[in-house]
């Protein structure tokens, strides 16, 4: 069995991809990517779910809800800078376009009414995790931490520089046994070559996935506009090879009535978070902010 829907696979008439509940055989968390190519107008009801929505590589995006006009300033790419982002809220109806480009809208099966709240990109949060080549920047949101007015969903960008490791060490989030936190993830992947300012048709890297049970254990070759469904088990890491940066973009959701992002390390693996304190970050991250790319500080280690 496996978890992976490479790029295309998922594909509709008006998406580049779509994933609900029903196809991934859970019960809260989705995700749809439009292109807004040719002056295309997305329409969509959020009946009993809420949306976070993230321009991808689309400037100016306008859009309403339930009226209510936003123009979004968007980026030209997920390496390119951190971009704005708008909170949908259940039950609203939504409209996109105004644009050409990708757009994800992340959603979360939800029923607390929360306002229709746009966040720029200058307000959103940027923090570098890891250490030497597990180094990666990690973009927040709508997390616990960084955004508090959601019912269920949660959402998060992460970049991992060529060369480096992410997802480290494995972690799960499924409720099995002693972990107890219960989180449906959705990976959607997309793989930069050198300085592209988005996804390249050449971007390749590596998906680790293992349950407790032993069903399910496999390393997948990821290609750009990949994605992948995690629905339980450890996963990582997700590595980027040299010259061909890595971007993820997360959607959490599960039954807890708080939200959160906690999660449980593979105990065997656990030891390396002390280990990162004896290393350096590496100097190519944060990889992007509010304003653009942000200039290495110093060489990159070897």
């Amino acid at each position: 069995m496996s978890w992976h829907r490479p790029a295309g696979t998922l594909a509709t008439t008006d998406t580049l991809l779509t994933v609900t509940p029903e196809d991934a055989g859970w019960t809260y968390s989705g995700m749809e990517v439009f292109d807004l190519a040719g002056g295309a107008v997305i329409t969509r009801s959020m009946e009993g779910i809420e949306g976070v929505l993230v321009p991808l590589s689309a400037c100016g995006v306008e859009v309403t809800v339930d009226g209510e006009a936003f123009t979004m300033a968007g980026r030209s790419g997920v390496f390119d800078s951190v971009s704005d982002w708008l909170y949908v809220p259940v039950g609203s109806v939504l409209t996109i376009g105004g644009a050409s480009g990708e757009v994800a809208l992340c959603t979360a099966r939800a029923t607390v009414v929360f306002p229709v709240r746009h966040t720029q990109a200058s307000d959103v949060s940027v923090e570098v995790r890891g250490a030497g080549r597990a180094t990666r920047q990690v973009t927040n949101i709508a997390t616990p931490s960084s955004f508090e007015h959601a019912d269920r969903i949660n959402v998060c960008e992460v970049l991992t520089p060529g060369g480096n490791l992410s997802s480290w060490p494995p972690h799960r989030h499924d409720g099995i046994g002693d972990c107890l936190t219960n989180n449906e993830e959705i990976y959607y992947f997309r793989i930069g070559r050198q300085d592209s300012p988005h996804g390249h048709p050449d971007g390749q890297g590596l998906f680790h996935v293992y349950t407790v049970d032993g069903s399910v254990d496999e390393t997948v070759t990821i290609h750009d506009g990949d994605v992948y469904l995690v629905p339980q088990g450890y996963h990582g890491p997700t590595i980027a090879p040299p010259e061909y940066p890595m971007y993820f973009l997360n959607v959490l959701a599960g039954p807890a009535e708080d939200r959160t992002m906690s999660f449980c390390d593979d105990p065997a693996h656990h030891w390396i978070r002390e280990d990162w304190e004896s290393q350096e970050l590496d100097p190519r991250c944060p990889m992007t902010s509010s304003t653009g790319r942000v200039p290495a500080s110093g060489k990159a280690p070897r």
